[in-house]
């Protein structure tokens, strides 16, 4: 049932199919929105637009994008182009690019809405372009805090350009509420990374840890050697060692791994990502999937630096700085963790059917496209 009904007058019936365009720009959110995708596509009223954008292009992980493709927008220039792709001043000419082409698919497909997640650049691009072109934005995980990376400005620019709201918390849609938007407008459904979580056996072959360090914009040197610091800690377990984010900062991460002779896995797909991390006794570095995914699946988190300072966390996490001898104690008291009666605050799995209803329900007649801010 979806919260605040008596605002979604329902319309689906006898009603033309509401045009849903939905960006995705990166792996593991695209992971996040399939549930979304899926919900949208499988309901009558709806036809869903999946717009591909971002390190999709410029990466492998558009292999694992199972639905029609209805526009393809290249933002980041692939890595033999004399502009590197991943810095801050690389990121802006990728903004404009982006901001550009979704503008422009867009105006082609025409959308009743569109479906932006997080706080990256892609999501950013998409917002600023709809908003701009007179477009209706959805907002998922809005409201969220994660105060150790620059997409942190974003990810709140991004809830001011939108018009319907979806956090994952109950947290996260008080604080987008005390930023000036309409309660009508916001509906805490969950985060739709629980959805795919439904049945999800853990992996016979799982590592004991999983080690999944992203850069936070820091200088390459102290990417590296905070990596490093992680590598050292793991190297008596036996680990699996992904890929960083194609973000500023990259390069370091990726250079302590190879000072190591490791080589990291680019890409899983999610559904083997996912029996891994239910399999493993732990999930190290930055990533969100272990205060999120992991959670859920009862499977400790060593949460090392800043990235994630702000974000909601249940007792499976275990926060530490970048240094060695921390990031070690942090393990033990991980392993040692009992995470049987674990709860979290991320929904119940039933986040992308619920958001699809409410884009198949909800007279946007009464959600005006010029914004209107409440404080």
């Amino acid at each position: 049932m979806i919260r605040h009904a008596e605002t979604l007058p329902y319309l689906e019936h006898g009603m033309p199919k509401r045009t849903i365009a939905i960006v995705t720009g990166t792996r593991a959110e695209y992971g996040l929105l399939e549930p979304v995708m899926a919900a949208v596509g499988a309901r009558p009223g709806l036809s869903l637009q999946l717009i591909v954008t971002g390190t999709h292009l410029v990466t492998d992980s558009i292999r694992d994008i199972r639905f029609p493709i209805a526009a393809r927008v290249r933002m980041q220039k692939k890595v033999s182009d004399t502009f590197s792709p991943f810095s801050r001043a690389a990121d802006v000419q990728a903004l404009s690019r982006g901001i550009s082409g979704l503008g422009k698919a867009f105006e082609r497909l025409e959308p009743d809405v569109v479906v932006v997640l997080g706080d990256r650049i892609e999501a950013f691009a998409a917002a600023t372009a709809a908003s701009i072109g007179g477009y209706r934005i959805a907002h998922l995980h809005g409201g969220d805090r994660a105060e150790g990376v620059a997409d942190e400005a974003m990810r709140h620019a991004i809830s001011k350009l939108s018009h319907l709201h979806f956090p994952a918390t109950a947290q996260s849609r008080k604080r987008l509420i005390r930023m000036g938007e309409n309660p009508a407008n916001v509906w805490k459904f969950g985060s739709p990374a629980i959805d795919a979580l439904k049945g999800v056996k853990p992996a016979e072959d799982a590592p004991a840890l999983i080690v999944m360090q992203h850069p936070v914009g820091a200088s390459e040197e102290d990417e590296r050697r905070w990596m490093n610091a992680t590598l050292k800690a793991t190297a008596k377990y036996d680990r699996l060692v992904m890929s960083p984010n194609h973000d500023p900062g990259r390069s370091g991460i990726l250079a302590a791994i190879t000072d190591y002779g490791i080589q990291p896995v680019d890409h899983l797909p999610r559904p083997r990502f996912l029996e891994l991390l239910a399999g493993a006794k732990a999930i190290v570095g930055n990533s969100s999937a272990g205060l999120i995914e992991a959670a859920a699946l009862r499977t400790p988190a060593v949460n090392i630096g800043p990235r994630q300072a702000g974000r909601e966390r249940p007792r499976s996490v275990v926060d530490t700085k970048p240094q060695l001898n921390a990031i070690r104690l942090a393990i033990r008291d991980a392993l040692s963790m009992d995470t049987r009666q674990l709860r979290h605050p991320y929904g119940n799995g039933m986040t992308g059917p619920r958001i699809a209803e409410a884009f198949a329900s909800i007279d946007l007649n009464v959600v005006p496209i010029n914004k209107h801010n409440l404080y």
